[in-house]
C-alpha cells in the first residue's frame, strides 16, 4: 500500500528518448553521432533554420516512433503532421522547434496508450516525434555560473517524446514506470539508455487544488525520485503551489529552483509547418511493424514466472533489462538451472556490479562459464556457497571460473580419506545417525558435519553417498 504521505499528489512525466539507432538527424543528413565530437561542428543550414532550407523526414524515425507507440499499447494515427513551437531560448538554433500537436489540426503519431507497472498502470496521452534542441554548458551549476555555453550539435537529433496522464501517485512509482519505459525501448533497440543524455524526463507534480509545477533538467531516473520527493514536501510546505512555473533541479544541493513562470500554449504560437506535408499511413504499413516486434519485457516476464517458475521478484529485476535478460537465457542453453542461475545474477553479479559502477555489458563472465559453475553444483561437486565464492572472486580478480574451479576441485579432500571422517563424525553424533536411519531428511545433519571437519573441502555427492552406504 503506499502511504498517506502522497495522498492528493498527481505525477505526470514527459520523457525524452533520443532514436539512438539512426545514423543522421530528424530533418537532415548531419551526423547524429554527436556525442565527443568538437561544439558546433554537425551542422547545416536545416539544422540552423537559415532562409531557404527545408527539411525532409527521415523515414527511420517513422518507423521507430510507430514501433515504440505500438509497444506501449498506443493508438497509431493514420494521419500525423508536424507543427512549428515558436520560443526564443539560446538552445534552439531557428527560435523554433518542429514537433507535434494534438490540438488546432494537429495530430501526434500515437495516442491513448496504457503501461503496466507492478505500482499501478498509467496511461499514455501521447507520443510525438520531435527534434532535440542543442546542449546548454554552465561553469559549475545552473544557478552559479556566470557564462552559458552552447553547443548545437545536438540540435536536430531524433526523439520521440513520451507524455503520461497525472496517474503517477508517488515518486517510487514514477520510478518504477521509467524503469519500466526504459526496459522497452531498450528491447525495442531504438533508443540506447546508456548513452549521455539518451533518456531525460521532465516531471509535472502538483498537490490537492495546486497548480503545476514542472521540473526540468532531472539527469537520471534516481534523481527524479528525489526531485519528486523534495518538491512535494516544498508545495507541501506552502500549502500547494500558487502559479504555474518551472523549476529546475539542482542535483548538488537537492534542492528546485525557480527558472520561469510557466508558458501557456499560447504563448507558443503554435501552427503547421509549411515545409513538411501531412503523413498520410495506412493500417498495413503500421501492421508490418506490429508484427515484427520482438517479445516485450510483460510478456517475457509471464513466460520467466510461468513456464521457469521463476519469482516475480527475481524476474522483474531480469527482464529490467534487456541485456541481462538474454544473458540469463542464454546461460540456460548450456545449463538448465534456472533458479540457480537467476538467482546468481540478480542478486551476486548485478550486486557486485553496482557496487562498482560496472554495466551489465562490461561483465567479464561469458554465460557459458557462469553454467559450467552451476553444472558443477547440480552434480554436487561443490555446494551453493562454494559456487558463489568462487564467482565472486571472479568478478574481482578477474581469474577465470574454470581456473578457480579447477582448483578448488584439486584442493578437495581425498575419496581415500573420507571414510575414516566419516566414522569419526558417525561415532561423535550417535542420535544424529538413530535419527537419519528413520528420518531420510536427517542426513543433511551428518553432511554438514562432514563438510564442517573438512572445511567445505569434500565433494558433497561422495559424502552423502558414503553415509548413505554406511546406513544401509
Amino acid at each position: 500500500m503506499l502511504s498517506n504521505d502522497f495522498d492528493g499528489v498527481k505525477i505526470g512525466l514527459e520523457i525524452h528518448c533520443q532514436l539512438t539507432a539512426l545514423n543522421t538527424k530528424m530533418f537532415c543528413n548531419c551526423s547524429s553521432d554527436y556525442r565527443g565530437k568538437p561544439p558546433n561542428t554537425l551542422l547545416c543550414t536545416v539544422c540552423t533554420g537559415l532562409p531557404g532550407a527545408l527539411p525532409v523526414l527521415n523515414k527511420r524515425a517513422l518507423e521507430a516512433a510507430i514501433k515504440i507507440g505500438l509497444a506501449l499499447n498506443c493508438k497509431i494515427s493514420n494521419n500525423s503532421n508536424f507543427f512549428r513551437k515558436n520560443y526564443f531560448y539560446p538552445d534552439s538554433p531557428k527560435n523554433y522547434q518542429i514537433t507535434q500537436y494534438d490540438k488546432a489540426g494537429g495530430e501526434a503519431i500515437a495516442n491513448n496508450g496504457t503501461v503496466e507497472t507492478n505500482l499501478g498502470s498509467v496511461r499514455i496521452t501521447r507520443i510525438q516525434m520531435e527534434e532535440d534542441p542543442g546542449k546548454l554548458q554552465y561553469e559549475g551549476s545552473i544557478t552559479t555560473s556566470s557564462n552559458t555555453l552552447i553547443d548545437y550539435n545536438r540540435a536536430g537529433i531524433s526523439l520521440v517524446e513520451i507524455v503520461t496522464e497525472p496517474d503517477i501517485v508517488s515518486p517510487k512509482h514514477a520510478r518504477e514506470f521509467l524503469n519500466t519505459i526504459q526496459s522497452i525501448v531498450e528491447t525495442i533497440g531504438e533508443c540506447d539508455s546508456k548513452l549521455d543524455g539518451s533518456m531525460r524526463a521532465d516531471a509535472n507534480v502538483s498537490i490537492s487544488d495546486g497548480r503545476r509545477v514542472e521540473i526540468k533538467n532531472i539527469s537520471s531516473f534516481k534523481e527524479v525520485e528525489r526531485a519528486l520527493n523534495f518538491e512535494i514536501t516544498r508545495q507541501k510546505t506552502i500549502q500547494a503551489a500558487s502559479k504555474m512555473e518551472t523549476r529546475h533541479w539542482d542535483d548538488v544541493r537537492r534542492v528546485t529552483v525557480t527558472l520561469r513562470v510557466k508558458e501557456d500554449e499560447e504563448g507558443y504560437r503554435y501552427f503547421p509547418d509549411p515545409d513538411l506535408p501531412p503523413m498520410n499511413i495506412s493500417e498495413n504499413y503500421i501492421d508490418e511493424f506490429r508484427q515484427s516486434l520482438p517479445e516485450l519485457p510483460d510478456k517475457r516476464l509471464k513466460r520467466f514466472t510461468k513456464e521457469i517458475k521463476l519469482s516475480e521478484e527475481i524476474a522483474r529485476i531480469l527482464i529490467r533489462n534487456k541485456i541481462v535478460a538474454d544473458y540469463f537465457e542464454e546461460t540456460l542453453t548450456h545449463e538448465y538451472n534456472p533458479k540457480l542461475l537467476s538467482g546468481w545474477i540478480a542478486t551476486d553479479i548485478m550486486g557486485y556490479l553496482n557496487r562498482n559502477n560496472v554495466e551489465f555489458s562490461d561483465l567479464p563472465i561469458e554465460s557459458k562459464a557462469l553454467a559450467s559453475l552451476a553444472k558443477s553444483v547440480s552434480d554436487s561437486k561443490i555446494n551453493d556457497s562454494t559456487a558463489k565464492a568462487i564467482l565472486l572472486k571472479s568478478l574481482s580478480s578477474g581469474t577465470t571460473i574454470g581456473d578457480l574451479l579447477k582448483s578448488e576441485l584439486d584442493n578437495l579432500v581425498s575419496f581415500d580419506d573420507l571414510p575414516k571422517i566419516i566414522d569419526t563424525v558417525i561415532s561423535d553424533n550417535p542420535k544424529a545417525l538413530e535419527d537419519a536411519k528413520n528420518d531420510s531428511q536427517a542426513i543433511h545433519f551428518l553432511i554438514g558435519q562432514v563438510m564442517k571437519v573438512t572445511k567445505g573441502r569434500a565433494n558433497h555427492s561422495k559424502v552423502k553417498e558414503l553415509i548413505e552406504t554406511k546406513l544401509k
